[in-house]
């Protein structure tokens, strides 16, 4: 059974696609960071700063969980806004281009796992 998601203010997007569209909506409102929870208790993080994001993945509530990847990069990032306010700067290789990151949350909201191609980091 293919997992359904919810974000965390309990919108419940129709499709993965659908789910895409609310995350480009509130990256072009200023809401940079996004959280979904899946039927089976895993959770999604999304944080964007417009240009990259960073995507996470959790099995829990204390799971380190793991993330995306994007080896070949260099440099850092600034612009990741967290919901509490807090301004955040990650690592380009601890970040994707938005428009990949965006394909990466549509196949794990799909398929639950992450694409083949993609590059990850378990951090457990």
């Amino acid at each position: 059974m293919i997992e359904s998601w919810v974000f965390s203010d309990d919108t419940a997007p129709a499709s993965p696609a659908a789910a895409i569209e609310v995350l480009r909506e509130r990256i072009s409102a200023g809401q940079l960071e996004a959280w979904l929870t899946s039927s089976s208790g895993r959770s999604l993080a999304f944080i964007s700063n417009t240009e990259r994001a960073m995507v996470v993945l959790l099995d829990g509530e204390d799971d380190p969980g793991e993330h995306a990847v994007d080896p070949g990069a260099s440099g850092s990032s600034k612009g990741f806004v967290l919901a509490n306010g807090q301004h955040d700067e990650y690592p380009d290789e601890d970040t994707l281009p938005l428009a990949e990151a965006l394909q990466v949350v549509q196949h794990i909201l799909t398929t639950g796992a992450p694409p083949p191609h993609a590059a990850w980091s378990i951090d457990r």
